[in-house]
């Protein structure tokens, strides 16, 4: 079965070259190795992207009549890669310069003296690319096998088709090492579905019009960025957008940069790898929408160090749980409502914090609902995630109801939360691992994942019933007669939209089952008075076998009790 995190069209060989390159790790654990490919894979990328338009350029020049000396020199010309966006990559840094000397004993040290060079030479990579691949001490061996394989792939040619390709493989070895990592491989990654789930419900395109901010506090290898960034590009204009991040984990920061760079985002994710809550990286910062997937149920977050943060608008979060603390953070930093509307937020957390009253919570969501800034919760399916057993959920927060922040507007729902019930949405991958359908090939309107979700994709589900909720604008694609209605109704056991009243009754308690209640169930036709008799004869068989059987057990015990 194919893979459902990563598109299938022209990475046949990803899948190829992830079990030779897994095959060669053997010297050091997952958590390690994905920083030697990794850092390899945007080597050869840039490298293949110099390269492509140096040829570009020596067709340019030849046909102006230059060449010799004049051609040599000019194809040198630093400015002329960098005004097309292109990383300048200095000779010793070159991909053909790296595989040339693959079976010298020293090229861990070439590798680090390249990526030093190509730091050096496009100071937007300064200190944000990993080179210490001398230290991990893999034999040069393994590693010029690791050189000639990461060398079949191609990324010349159409510069858009090479980085769009890049960016895949690199996410689809991101999730293979998340995998493999198990549970340590949540700090850099989210699942692709649940991303794509979050960035469709957030439609983080109607602000990025007016220069809007997106950000991520935590945000790992910047997969949320990346899905973003290709939302704005199908809706809007990606160059109009501001990108803010912050990482704490050093690799994991560069990791982020390199996955960006390889996309084209430019981000501010601080000057150097930071503690969000004692280290805020950018504290005056109102964004327009923020997406994150923060590392929740953290008992270590310092949280007596900051009892009277700020932040805590809605109350001190407990020291021993650092779930509120992240909520809390991301209302900060939303976007006041203005003209044009407030500031969205959505993001992942532990189903505990819909319900919990341990330590204050309780008062803190109670005081969020009634500050009327939950939006909609959805229940999730288990399994989701590599490294999270336990339930999740998403919250989305909004400083405005209006419904003036919305893309294509929508009606006003002040005093209204939607709570959508997904737990019984999502495909087995194996035995361990489920996902969404609706962000892969042949689950989208157009090809390679690409376009809408289809309707009856469960990303599509979700995110059509929150913009029917919403009574956002139909797509133009959406026909009625093959579609349905585009209206918003309640449905039991999956949606239901209530007010602050109906949550009030539950003692603001968030968990979507409360309010969504029981799924309907078909009628089968057969008359009651015709079933009743028939279900409480089936009943009493069953408790008679049920007799019979617990007396064949005595029986037996008795036999063995006696000797």
């Amino acid at each position: 079965m194919p893979d459902p995190d990563v598109p299938t069209t022209d990475l046949d060989y990803a899948d190829r070259l992830w079990r030779a390159a897994d095959a060669l790790r053997g010297q050091i654990d997952a958590a390690e190795y994905k920083h030697v490919v990794l850092g390899l894979l945007f080597l050869k990328y840039v490298s293949d992207s110099f390269e492509a338009r140096r040829a570009e350029l020596e067709s340019e020049l030849a046909a102006e009549g230059i060449e010799g000396e004049q051609l040599a020199r000019l194809l040198e010309e630093r400015d002329e890669y960098i005004a097309e966006r292109i990383f300048w990559v200095p000779p010793e840094a070159r991909w053909s310069h790296l595989q040339a000397h693959a079976t010298q004993p020293d090229i861990a040290n070439l590798i680090d003296d390249a990526i030093l060079a190509v730091e050096r030479d496009n100071p937007g990579l300064k200190g944000k690319l990993p080179r210490d691949y001398a230290r991990r001490g893999i034999a040069p061996e393994k590693m010029k096998a690791l050189i000639d394989l990461i060398a079949d792939i191609g990324f010349k040619g159409e510069r858009a088709k090479a980085r769009d390709t890049l960016g895949r493989v690199y996410e689809y070895f991101l999730g293979k090492f998340a995998q493999a990592e198990g549970k340590l491989g949540g700090e850099f990654y989210t699942p692709r579905s649940v991303v794509r789930l979050l960035v469709e419900m957030l439609e983080p395109y109607s602000a990025a019009k007016k220069g809007g901010r997106i950000y991520d506090p935590c945000c790992g290898s910047g997969g949320m960025f990346v899905q973003s960034e290709r939302f704005v590009e199908r809706h809007g204009n990606k160059d109009e957008i501001s990108v803010f991040g912050q990482e704490s984990n050093p690799t994991t920061w560069r990791l982020a940069h390199m996955n960006l760079a390889i996309h084209g985002i430019e981000a501010n994710l601080g000057p150097e790898p930071a503690d969000t809550f004692l280290r805020n990286q950018h504290p005056d910062l109102k964004a327009d929408y923020i997406i994150a997937n923060p590392p929740f149920n953290i008992s270590d977050w310092s949280g007596q160090l900051l009892r009277d943060d700020a932040r805590w608008r809605y109350g001190a979060p407990p020291a021993g749980n650092a779930n509120y603390a992240w909520i809390q953070h991301f209302i900060h930093h939303l976007a006041p409502p203005s003209a044009s509307g407030g500031g969205v937020a959505g993001f992942v957390m532990a189903n505990g914090s819909l319900s919990s009253a341990s330590g204050g919570e309780g008062e803190i969501r109670q005081r969020i609902v009634e500050a009327d800034l939950v939006d909609c919760i959805v229940a999730l399916p288990p399994q989701l995630f590599y490294t999270a057993p336990i339930p999740v959920c998403l919250w989305f927060l909004t400083r405005d109801k209006t419904g003036r922040n919305l893309p294509r507007g929508g009606r006003s729902r002040e005093g209204e939360t939607l709570f959508i019930d997904a737990r019984k949405l999502g495909t087995m991958r194996d035995r361990t691992l489920r996902v969404l359908t609706g962000g892969d090939a042949g689950e989208t309107l157009l090809d390679e994942g690409l376009g809408d979700p289809r309707p009856d994709s469960d990303i599509g589900r979700i995110v059509y019933t929150y913009r029917q909720w919403r009574d956002e604008p139909r797509p133009e694609w959406w026909h009625e007669r093959e579609h349905g209605a585009w209206t918003y109704e309640d449905v039991a056991g999956f949606c239901r939209s209530a007010t602050i009243e109906n949550i009030t009754s539950h003692g603001h308690v968030l968990t979507p089952g409360r309010y969504v209640g029981a799924e309907a169930q078909d009628d089968d036709g057969e008359p009651f008075e015709e079933k009743y008799p028939r279900l409480l004869a089936e009943l009493e068989e069953r408790l008679t076998n049920g007799a019979r059987l617990a007396a064949l057990i005595r029986d037996q015990l008795s036999k063995v009790t006696n000797g």
